[in-house]
């Protein structure tokens, strides 16, 4: 299945390391522009590797990367590794601490068709071809993707957690509030070991699909040029961050609806009659209530409309109607069924492909943001959600389909600058890659 490779990581200098809050940066999706805007002020943060400004981004990223290889602000590992990484959280109105455990390094980047690495949803053209240009121009990565494996043994975790022991460097507290933590295998042993145990799995890719889709393209127009390539050139490879979809601190988190608008200036009562030939309507005293009110429960929700509060609850009899053309198993999300009976049927917002693009609909994390936005009238509605469960990312991305749009979000994310890695040609001309280009034999 998976064939994973170490990494002679690039990494900022010791000296700036020791301070590497000050140059780590969120992912290029989830960069607000006010945070971009306070990250650029800083002229060695990784935001100008990732987000590049000015009439030419890639080609400002590349003058930049180039001058700070050139003057050692990032300085390359002799020996490659798996770089282990961890990210200690809290989830809000709770205060246990989890710890989300996974490491680095480079996976084969695997077209869609070879179902070793699956997706779960579809990307943005644009998108893609913004990060397969910064990938050709600069062949180097700044953030890692976020690939699901499975492992109910827990065999790689005692590696991951001795190599904890003796850390490399930490974040005191991440733009999200996670403490992140990176460390380094490089006893040739265990690397071929997670070798063989990737081997013989597939991956999900939980986040960074314009991230890694960049990097087929790029993979697919080198090999088109070059066809008497090898097979193990860097530019065949993918900077990945694998953590075990068994761990009970990987943390879904929901992603809710908000109505921006109502097509047709149709009413709140009309929009309620539209509602009730496919939902029971139960109406609620109180808007904080919905939460818990609709947890656990299959195809439930919480509407908040004109300062009232609703419980959705998708009457049994109806589901059969769902008509696009996808799998059981997404038919049965419950993001599905928001978007076909709530957008489609009430609302006439007609296929998966016009919902995407409607300017309607904005996606937004927090439930507290969701009412605030309704009260001020920047919104007509809200839809309260359930997260997603990793049994069921697992199932659809296994029957080959894709999820509605945002339908997860993997919390933490990731954050950029923490560890950066090169696929230039001349790559893999150092001597210690070689063990390393198959797994090795029995452990």
């Amino acid at each position: 299945m998976a064939e994973i490779q170490p990494v002679r990581g690039w990494r900022y200098n010791a000296e700036l390391s020791a301070h590497i809050d000050d140059y780590v940066s969120p992912l290029f999706d989830v960069v607000s522009q006010k945070q971009r805007e306070a990250l650029y002020r800083n002229e060695l943060n990784s935001i100008h590797l990732s987000v590049p400004r000015g009439e030419d981004p890639a080609g400002a990223a590349l003058e930049r990367l180039t001058q700070w290889q050139n003057s050692g602000v990032l300085r390359q590992d002799e020996v490659p590794g798996i770089y282990v990484y961890y990210q200690y959280f809290r989830l809000p109105g709770s205060s246990r601490e989890y710890c989300r455990k996974g490491f680095m390094c480079h996976i084969r980047a695997y077209d869609w068709a070879e179902n070793v690495v699956l997706r779960h949803e579809n990307t943005l053209p644009a998108a893609v071809n913004d990060r397969a240009e910064l990938l050709a121009r600069t062949q180097f990565q700044s953030s890692a993707t976020h690939g699901l494996y499975r492992d109910d043994d827990f065999e790689l975790e005692r590696y991951l957690d001795e190599a904890m022991l003796d850390p490399l460097y930490q974040t005191e507290e991440d733009y999200q509030g996670a403490r992140d933590v990176l460390a380094v295998i490089q006893d040739a042993r265990i690397i071929r070991r997670f070798q063989q145990v990737l081997s013989l799995r597939e991956v999900i890719l939980a986040d960074g699909h314009h991230r890694y889709e960049g990097s087929l393209a790029y993979r697919q127009a080198r090999m088109a040029a070059e066809p008497g390539n090898t097979g193990r050139e860097p530019w065949h490879f993918h900077l990945m961050y694998l953590t075990n979809a068994a761990a009970d601190d990987l943390r879904i988190l929901p992603t809710h609806r908000l109505l921006l608008e109502l097509p047709g200036g149709i009413s709140d009562a009309e929009f309620l009659a539209r509602l009730e030939p496919y939902f029971t309507l139960l109406p609620m005293d109180d808007v904080y209530d919905l939460p818990e009110r609709i947890a656990g429960k299959q195809w439930a929700f919480g509407l908040y409309l004109g300062g009232l509060a609703y419980k959705l609850r998708l009457r049994p009899e109806v589901h059969a109607q769902l008509s696009w053309d996808t799998t059981t198993e997404v038919k049965n999300l419950d993001l599905t069924v928001l978007h076909y009976f709530v957008l489609e049927k009430a609302l006439g917002i007609v296929g998966p492909d016009a919902q995407r693009t409607w300017p309607g609909v904005a996606y937004v994390r927090t439930f507290s943001e969701c009412l605030a936005r309704v009260d001020r009238q920047e919104a007509r509605a809200a839809l309260i959600v359930n997260e997603v469960t990793m049994e069921e990312v697992e199932r659809v991305c296994h029957s080959g389909a894709v999820m509605p749009p945002k339908s997860t979000f993997f919390y933490p994310k990731t954050i950029g600058g923490f560890l950066f890695s090169s696929i230039r040609d001349d790559e893999h001309d150092n001597a210690f890659y070689a063990p390393f280009l198959a797994p090795g034999p029995g452990f």
